[in-house]
């Protein structure tokens, strides 16, 4: 394959993708450990600053989220899957591809040259919030490694802009014969709704980025005030500048990318529950416009994240009520999971184990957004271990499960190699165990009013002392399942590399679906849409075969 095929860019995305999450992870537990022993010093580095934490958790969201829940299921996949599934013999520019994949490489290694520059990686939090993102007085690692956070992630943007019009005008204008808007698989769905975001969202960011980067350097005074006392130090700026228009346009971008990290997921696990149920997937129809209506509702809650910000109590009480709203085309999507499976005989294959962990996970992260949509219930759960849990269960282990639910349903596809279903179902179930183990505690300890972002839980002076004292056996365990999720991981790897290193055996379709990137040949015809099972579930007509009866309409 050529340097600019959809499959190698694929590949590369990936390769991206499982560095940042090797880093990712790494980073995590050390700042676990740092948590459940401060005292405890690192081989070679020795003790873990206040400062060297608060780099940890800025690198470790900033890595995760960038370079791992975007980057693997949209351009990863995406390129992997797109082209076949639609009927496609490439993306529709691919040296603009490729080229956004470097991009996203280069990103990657300037983020992490901040670790390697004086004072080091910068200590705002992957949101980067000013006045602090905007000084270098601000603290260690935010002056030269602020800089490069900005580069990397202005680099990123772009990349991501590009990809996402690359993964657009393919789904748009090169469908193949037959392949219409209603017989797309819910896959593509996916891809084509997260990448209209992307392209919203990462515009927006990257204006921001500029202007944080102009107030850093040209002294304007977009973010910043007349006047500023940072580390005793008086500043004095142009303008009269607020911190709040940083988190408008940040979180302008920053809840659609939850989306953007996990509509992909939503629209394989639903095809994925379908295949391994061999049912249609339960209305079809309604599955479509739950997504889209995802993705718009998505760009409309940014403000539920400010509600401690000093927002007009209306300006409140209309983020809750759009924040609630976007549970109602959620809460139908796990109705149709649910009403997909329902009375069938499933084959509880790896990746319909995934899939289900995904349809787990997602209803139980999902459980605590209408809380946090509550401006009365946020002031108080607001920056605590209770947010952490939230978003780590809906966005990171129910996108993570995503991943791996796709990895083993293409990875035939993909490799003509089928990966070890016994060592893949002891992979899932050590893993659903370490998830629910290590982020279900964390809402306990938010409840009892335990911060997040603080380098050290214990030794605090006044009433705190005892209040976070009855969490340290909580923050012990967490720590402890964290290191059994990550080396729940180990069969995971050994299976892949065993699979990879062994001859190509597995059948063309050997999950007997029914969507285009299965069919043993290319560019043909799409008869009809997915999921084409008669009634028993025994009998199957793909996509790229006329069906001996017309299938129903889509529920």
């Amino acid at each position: 394959m050529s340097a600019t095929h959809h499959r190698t860019v694929g590949l590369g995305y990936i390769a991206i993708s499982v560095v940042a999450i090797i880093l990712g992870t790494i980073l995590s537990l050390l700042m676990r450990l740092h948590l459940s022993w401060p005292a405890w010093s690192l081989p070679i580095h020795g003790l873990i600053l206040p400062e060297e934490y608060l780099a940890l958790v800025t690198m470790h969201g900033t890595i995760m989220l960038f370079f791992v829940l975007t980057v693997a299921p949209q351009s990863g996949f995406g390129n992997l899957i797109i082209p076949a599934q639609i009927g496609s013999r490439s993306m529709a520019f691919p040296r603009l591809n490729a080229a956004s994949m470097w991009l996203t490489a280069a990103a990657l290694a300037t983020l992490l040259a901040a670790f390697f520059v004086p004072q080091g990686a910068p200590i705002s939090g992957w949101t980067a919030y000013p006045p602090l993102s905007a000084s270098a007085l601000a603290g260690p690692g935010q002056g030269t490694g602020m800089d490069l956070w900005l580069a990397a992630i202005a680099l990123f943007a772009i990349a991501s802009t590009a990809s996402a019009i690359n993964t657009l005008t393919t789904i748009v204008k090169l469908r193949g014969n037959g392949m219409t808007w209603q017989r797309l698989p819910l896959t593509v769905w996916g891809w084509f709704t997260a990448a209209l975001l992307s392209v919203i969202a990462f515009s927006v960011l990257l204006a921001a980025l500029a202007m944080l980067f102009c107030d850093r350097h040209l002294h304007t005074g977009f973010f910043l005030p007349a006047q500023d006392l940072i580390n005793a130090t008086l500043l004095q700026h142009h303008g009269d500048g607020s911190p709040l228009l940083w988190l408008h346009l940040f979180w302008f971008f920053g809840h659609p990318e939850v989306y953007i990290a996990i509509l992909p997921g939503m629209g394989l696990t639903s095809m994925v529950l379908a295949n391994f149920a061999r049912r249609r997937v339960f209305a079809y129809r309604l599955m479509i416009a739950t997504t889209l209506l995802i993705g718009f509702l998505g760009i409309l809650v940014w403000g539920h994240h400010m509600f401690v910000a000093g927002l007009n109590p209306f300006a409140g009480s209309a983020f809750a009520i759009s924040t609630m709203a976007i549970a109602l085309p959620a809460a139908a999507k796990v109705l149709s999971w649910l009403a997909t499976i329902w009375r069938s005989r499933p084959q509880f294959t790896t990746p319909m184990l995934f899939a289900l962990g995904f349809v787990s996970l997602f209803i139980t992260g999902g459980l605590t957004g209408p809380i946090l949509a509550q401006p009365i219930l946020d002031e108080y759960l607001h920056n605590t271990f209770f947010v952490v849990a939230h978003f780590h269960l809906i966005m990171a282990m129910a996108g993570v499960f995503g991943l791996l639910c796709a990895t083993y349903y293409w990875f035939p596809l993909i490799f003509h190699r089928q990966l070890s279903e016994r060592l893949g179902k002891g992979h899932f179930w050590l893993t659903i165990f370490g998830a629910y183990s290590t982020f279900l505690p964390m809402h306990l300890t938010g409840l009892a009013g335990e911060p997040r972002q603080y380098a050290q839980l214990n030794g605090i002076a006044g009433p705190a002392t005892s209040l976070l004292a009855t969490t340290t056996p909580l923050q012990l365990h967490i720590t402890v399942s964290a290191l059994f999720l990550a080396c729940a991981q180990l069969p995971f790897l050994y299976n892949l590399i065993a699979t990879l290193l062994s001859p190509e055996t597995a059948p063309e379709n050997p999950w007997s679906a029914t969507t285009m990137e299965w069919s043993p040949d290319e560019l043909l015809t799409t008869y009809h849409g997915p999921c084409h099972y008669s009634d028993d579930g025994v009998n199957f007509t793909p996509q790229w075969q006329p069906a001996a009866t017309p299938p129903p309409p889509p529920e």
